[in-house]
């Protein structure tokens, strides 16, 4: 087939650089620390089951139908209350939205606000998904500085008194890729921001639930009294990734708007998986589950950085250390050629995301994504020292 038949859209693609290397993570004695895969030993599997057969069993054809765009009603009233009493979040069932992921979440929503050339802002580094999510519609990029508290608000409100961008997206709490969590005062100076020069703010919250130490910080949605932040979260790591289940928060008029997408897309997302999630949130155990996964990746997260602080090089060596999520950020002196360091250390048979692939600007970035979820302690020890010796060569080769 002639390459003019293509959308110029697809002549832009790029492959993601995270799921091109989940194949290293199938190689046998791989140390696999690149992509964000939960522990699948974390999956109730036995409770999952159990609320798939009360479904059938109760309910049997209707949940195998197909169902409301927004979703099954009183899952999205379940969610609705979940939000308002743990997060702090004025909403109702009608704000909430059901998804295939907050994948799909993502791409609906550049569908919903990029048009070619428009501008969005972007936290630097930022959710390598989202960026390609936005990507399809060809927008420009206005990326802001973080330190360890999250974006630098001074340098997001010089960039809005030059531009006007149809939203902001950030990863707040334990972002993807560095771990650092905003603090509660950039939470309220970023809402006040966005009221101020009238900007949509997109929050992107899959790991909120995932602290293993510090006290919650409230979603910047909590403060939003003008319905200008849209909200995302998912099932994916406090059940199961694989279920492909998340939710927006948003208000009524986003969320029908969001709807009119949806009906192009997919109509609807799984009726019966959406019936067995209701099931399972309603038996009870969720929290218990939550309280599992929490314990399992604080033991991970400790290991991987009582690991570095073992065996990694101090002198231009900086990482996070984040109070949650799965990841964390290591960077490196600038002359390090991280895409060459990932080579030499797949060879030694540790894998992890250069920090590259979650930049818009192209270039070269000596940082890496280390990612602590998915391999047991012993493994993590093991992979962070012979990444150790490989960044010992790279910095005396630079010396």
């Amino acid at each position: 087939m002639t390459p003019n038949r293509y959308s110029q859209r697809m002549n832009t693609m790029k492959s993601s650089a995270i799921r091109d290397l989940l194949h290293y993570a199938t190689l046998p004695g791989m140390i696999y620390l690149a992509g964000g895969l939960p522990a699948p030993e974390s999956f109730p599997v036995e409770t999952f089951k159990a609320a798939c057969d009360t479904v059938l069993d109760e309910v049997g054809a209707q949940a195998l139908q197909y169902g409301t765009t927004e979703g099954y009603k009183p899952l999205r009233k379940c969610l609705a209350e979940r939000m308002r009493n743990l997060k702090g979040i004025a909403c109702g069932g009608d704000n909430v939205i059901l998804t295939s992921g907050s994948q799909q979440a993502l791409e609906m929503i550049g569908k919903l606000f990029i048009d070619y050339g428009d501008i969005i802002v972007l936290e630097s580094p930022s959710y390598l998904g989202a960026i390609q999510a936005f990507d399809l519609y060809a927008p420009r990029y206005v990326t802001v500085p973080m330190d360890e508290q999250g974006i630098i608000i001074e340098e997001l409100d010089r960039i809005l008194q030059i531009v006007t961008p149809k939203f902001i997206y950030t990863v707040p709490t334990f972002q993807n890729p560095s771990g650092r969590t905003m603090s509660l005062e950039r939470r309220k100076q970023l809402i006040a921001l966005a009221e101020h020069y009238d900007v949509v703010v997109v929050e992107d919250d899959p790991y909120g639930e995932l602290r293993y130490t510090g006290e919650p910080v409230p979603p910047i949605k909590a403060f939003d009294t003008t319905g200008r932040v849209i909200y995302l979260s998912t099932f994916s790591k406090i059940l199961s990734p694989g279920i492909r289940l998340a939710w927006v928060v948003a208000s009524e008029e986003f969320v029908r708007r969001i709807t009119l997408i949806k009906q192009a897309t997919d109509l609807c997302t799984s009726t019966f998986l959406q019936y067995a999630v209701y099931e399972y949130c309603q038996s009870g155990v969720m929290e218990e589950q939550i309280e599992k996964i929490r314990a399992m990746y604080r033991v991970r997260m400790e290991t991987m950085l009582a690991a570095l602080d073992r065996y990694f090089p101090k002198e231009g060596v900086s990482w996070t250390a984040p109070e949650g999520g799965m990841f964390l950020w290591v960077t490196l002196p600038d002359a390090v050629d991280v895409e060459d360091t990932l080579k030499e250390a797949v060879a030694n048979k540790v894998a992890f995301v250069p920090g590259t692939s979650f930049y818009v600007d192209g270039r070269p970035h000596s940082t890496l994504r280390l990612n602590f979820s998915n391999a047991i302690p012993e493994q993590i020890e093991e992979g962070i020292r012979r990444l150790a010796e490989i960044v010992r060569r790279r910095l005396e080769e630079i010396a």
